[in-house]
């Protein structure tokens, strides 16, 4: 169910990104913490060399340009052609019928690995007329709810399905965990839900199955645990760090805290 630490750091792979400049430093920083390489180059002319040259994709639509849909679109049908894994971040889809359009034009043309979003944004990209405010999630929406919408999405498109929120869900369509590790002070500061993004980037580069999924959640859910007693919002940043940083397989299983439920019966 979990991946190595070691097995990532034993690789060292480049994780090709392109995300938002809100989160990037945060997004290069997750990676470079559990042993990857961090690669940001967006540039329409460049980015399909620099992904195939990658062992992972992610792509983020969180403050989203022309260039950026120009080169999110090139490096995911690049890595589609390449069979390199990729995951992509839904960011915003739950306010933006522009984003929503585009995402599932998207998926259409380059099968991704993992859908990554919050409670709204994984319902938004199923039930394609709900609506929410801003890019956090709606509090209404129940674990429950959201666990079975996943599961329908990752049906469809025949991926990985990561729902993030107090209660991270993932699943193939056949098998849904969910990941009850974390800390309420992580939605405090910007960034954190990018970064599991790149994480699931770092992961995808061992295997891209679930576990890839489950493992980045655990992996900034129980950084979080171990960072709760940060006295302020910028200590929790930096102990944040260190604690991803100095996270290793027997941490993993410590704290980790998981139910597994087979699709069929739910």
């Amino acid at each position: 169910m979990l991946i190595s630490i070691d097995q990532i750091k034993k690789l060292s792979p480049l994780i090709h990104c392109i995300t938002n400049p809100i989160s990037i430093n945060q997004c290069a920083n997750a990676i470079l913490a559990v042993g990857g390489r961090p690669m940001m180059a967006e540039h329409p002319r460049e980015v399909a060399e620099i992904t195939e040259t990658a062992n992972a994709l992610v792509l983020n639509t969180g403050n989203i340009t022309d260039v950026r849909m120009q080169s999110i679109a090139i490096s995911a049908k690049t890595a589609k052609r390449n069979g390199i894994p990729m995951i992509v971040d839904a960011v915003g889809t739950a306010c933006s019928k522009m984003r929503l359009e585009y995402l599932l034009e998207l998926f259409e043309q380059a099968s991704p690995t993992v859908i990554k979003g919050n409670y709204s944004e994984i319902t938004a990209l199923y039930q394609t007329g709900y609506r929410s405010s801003g890019v956090d999630a709606d509090a209404a929406l129940s674990l429950e709810q959201v666990s079975s919408i996943a599961a329908k999405l990752a049906e469809k498109y025949r991926c990985v399905v990561l729902a993030s929120g107090k209660v991270d869900i993932v699943t193939d369509g056949k098998t849904l965990v969910h990941i009850k590790n974390g800390s309420p002070r992580l939605s405090s500061i910007t960034g954190t839900g990018c970064m599991l993004g790149a994480l699931c980037g770092c992961c995808l580069s061992v295997t891209a199955d679930f576990s890839a999924a489950v493992t980045a959640c655990a992996m900034l859910g129980i950084s979080g645990q171990l960072t709760q007693n940060a006295k302020g919002s910028g200590s929790f940043m930096v102990e944040l760090f260190d604690n991803l940083s100095n996270l290793d397989d027997a941490a993993l299983k410590k704290y980790l805290d998981i139910e597994v439920t087979e699709i069929e019966k739910i």
